[in-house]
C-alpha cells in the first residue's frame, strides 16, 4: 500500500469512527449546539480532548493554507470542509492526500 492510498483509508476511518459516535447523539438529541458543548465541556477530560481538537484544527488550517499557496494543491478546499463538518480526523488525512498528489505530479 502507497501513501496516498494509506491516506485515503485513514480519510474513511477518521470519518466513519467519529460519525458513529456523533449521529446516534444527533438522533437522540436532534442538532442541540448548547447542549453540545455542555456535554463536551462537562468534565475536564472532555474539556481536554475539545480543545485539543480545536487547537489541531487551527494547527491545520494554518498549514493547509501556507501548503496549498506553496504547492498550488487542487481541491485543499475539501480538506478545510472535511475538517469543519467531520474534524481534523478526516481532513488531515485528506488534505495529506491531496498534497501528496499534488507532489507526484511536479507541483
Amino acid at each position: 500500500m502507497n501513501i496516498k492510498h494509506l491516506y485515503l483509508l485513514l480519510c474513511v476511518v477518521g470519518t466513519l469512527v467519529p460519525l458513529s459516535q456523533f449521529v446516534p447523539w444527533v438522533l437522540e438529541h436532534r442538532v442541540n449546539i448548547p447542549l453540545f458543548f455542555d456535554e463536551l465541556f462537562q468534565t475536564r477530560i472532555g474539556a481536554f480532548f475539545g480543545l485539543d481538537v480545536v487547537i489541531s484544527a487551527l494547527a491545520l488550517f494554518a498549514f493547509m493554507f501556507y501548503e496549498t499557496k506553496q504547492r498550488k494543491i487542487a481541491y485543499a478546499w475539501t480538506a478545510v470542509l472535511g475538517t469543519l463538518c467531520i474534524g481534523v480526523s478526516l481532513g488531515l488525512p485528506l488534505f495529506l492526500y491531496l498534497r501528496q498528489r499534488s507532489v507526484e505530479q511536479g507541483h
